[in-house]
């Protein structure tokens, strides 16, 4: 990937001919940058927010077509999205490196883009059954709490994997979150876990975690697809996300395919969307595309069409 670190830059972005923002403003087009149909208000609040979770343009970022700075840009000038939810491998040795935050403050606000959260992963098993590498995995999370502050974000997503029975990873799970929420406090970043495979993919056993913990910055990240509970076996979405919802601090809409009238073929959005609309949840509802018979860039969009209708729906009753 390539990295532009001039401090210069930084400095003088205001009194240059044409700002980065201008530049791709011009490029876009007004069209793009029209505030998202879905955020209409609802009584006094708007329905939901969107945001684009990087992990749809995985194959880009991997395949290096994309690079991780760019990602601000792309969001607000591709898809009229002012939101991004960054996934930690894809700058994985950079929590640290304050120049290259410093870069990714400078790129996101350049493009009027807010940075709500980091997802983490590969950094060891917070419901470890060892001790020692559940206090390892608790430690090696702090820098991305560090790194979530310094972009401005509300929290870190992280994984509620452990070993043993129902109950012993439940409480082993609790254990690690609730340590590494209460580094994080001083912070002020929440953190919260997705249904991820494993238990947390049961959204009895996730809601249980949640209650054991009982901390209020440590809550859920409902995904509307990951509930794989392995031998294929599936957990029920609805029920899932239902049991979640009184925990979220954000939510995930997995999306992979549409069918002719435009509606994702695995989950009912809108069901999904009236239970995340009854439970009270008004934030950012993040675009998650894994699908691939469209390419990323018209998965995104087809999502984000969707989201868009139902909220519109919902909205006018």
């Amino acid at each position: 990937m390539s990295l532009s670190n001039n401090a210069d830059r930084h400095q003088d972005a205001c009194s240059t001919p044409m700002s980065r923002r201008a530049a791709l403003a011009a490029l876009a087009g007004a069209a793009l940058v029209t505030p998202s149909l879905a955020s209409m208000a609802f009584g006094s609040q708007p329905m939901f927010k969107i945001s684009l979770a990087q992990w749809s343009l995985h194959r880009g970022f991997k395949g290096g077509s994309i690079d991780h700075l760019d990602f601000a840009a792309i969001t607000n000038r591709e898809f009229g999205i002012n939101a991004i939810e960054y996934v930690n491998q894809f700058f994985m040795d950079k929590a640290q490196d304050a120049a290259y935050l410093k870069e990714m403050n400078f790129r996101a606000a350049d493009n009027n883009v807010k940075q709500l959260l980091i997802m983490i992963d590969g950094e060891g098993a917070l419901g470890h059954a060892d001790e020692k590498q559940r206090a390892k995995a608790i430690d090696n999370h702090k820098k991305w709490v560090e790194a979530a502050k310094t972009l401005g974000c509300h929290s870190i997503r992280v994984n509620a994997q452990s070993q043993g029975s129902f109950d012993e990873q439940l409480e082993r799970a609790a254990d690690g979150l609730a340590r590494l929420t209460e580094f994080a406090k001083p912070f002020d970043i929440n953190v919260i876990v997705e249904n991820h495979g494993g238990l947390s993919s049961n959204g009895a056993w996730l809601s249980g975690v949640m209650k054991r913990v009982n901390m209020p910055t440590c809550g859920t990240l409902p995904d509307f697809g990951n509930f794989h509970l392995g031998s294929g076996k599936q957990y029920d979405r609805y029920k899932g996300v239902q049991e979640l919802m009184p925990f979220a601090k954000a939510v995930s809409a997995k999306s992979h395919n549409f069918n002719d009238e435009g509606d994702e073929t695995n989950t009912d959005y809108q069901k999904m969307l009236k239970i995340v609309h009854d439970a009270g949840y008004t934030g950012y509802i993040g675009i998650e595309y894994e699908g691939n018979k469209l390419d990323e860039y018209a998965g995104i969009r087809a999502t984000k069409a969707l989201l868009e209708r139902v909220g519109r729906d919902l909205a006018n009753g």
